[in-house]
Order: structure tokens, then sequence, then C-alpha cells
């Protein structure tokens, strides 16, 4: 019998400083949510600092048939998000099996 998967979690933080306006974070922020969405495959939400200009914290997560599996896409993520904000991304990482997760 399988194990039944794994799933990444990861808290997100992106600093835009040049975003002067709100809608000049979303603006920045939108394209980042789709690429994760599209192209990276996870289930994103943003989470907090919703009311400021030039932060936000994205929960994202991410399933794989292993922890190994998961963990490997969650360092392909982190770079992507490292290679586009440089200057300020951070990425808390939590991989848990569905063992973990059923306690």
């Amino acid at each position: 019998m399988s194990d039944g998967g794994a799933v990444a979690v990861l808290v997100i933080g992106l600093h835009f400083p040049d975003a002067g306006s709100l809608k000049a974070k979303r603006a920045a922020l939108r394209p980042v949510t789709a690429q994760l969405r599209g192209r990276l495959g996870l289930a994103v939400a943003e989470v907090d600092h919703q009311d400021l200009w030039q932060r936000a914290t994205l929960t994202a997560a991410l399933c794989a048939s292993s922890p190994s599996l998961a963990d490997a896409a969650a360092d392909r993520v982190e770079r992507w998000l490292v290679d586009r904000h440089p200057e300020g991304v951070s990425v808390e990482r939590h991989v848990l099996t569905v063992e973990d997760l059923r306690g």
C-alpha cells in the first residue's frame, strides 16, 4: 500500500519596491499568481498584507506522489520566484505526507 502521496505548502513573501499604490501592487502580483497556478500547477491564495502597497504574502500548495518529489517541485518554484524577484522574496516550506496529515 502506498503512503498516499505528499503535499508541499509554501508561504511566500514578496516585496514590490516600485509599487506606489495598491493598484500597482496588484498589477505586479497578478502575473506571479497566474504563473504559479498555470505554469507551475500550484493552488495559490493571497493571505496577508492585502492593504499594503509593496508587500504580499501568498500561501501555495502542490501535491506529489512522494515527499522527495514534492520537495523537488518546491525547489523549482523557489528558484522560479528568486529568478524573477531577487530583491524581495522569501519562501517558507513545509512538506508533509498524507500519513503526517492523518496524525
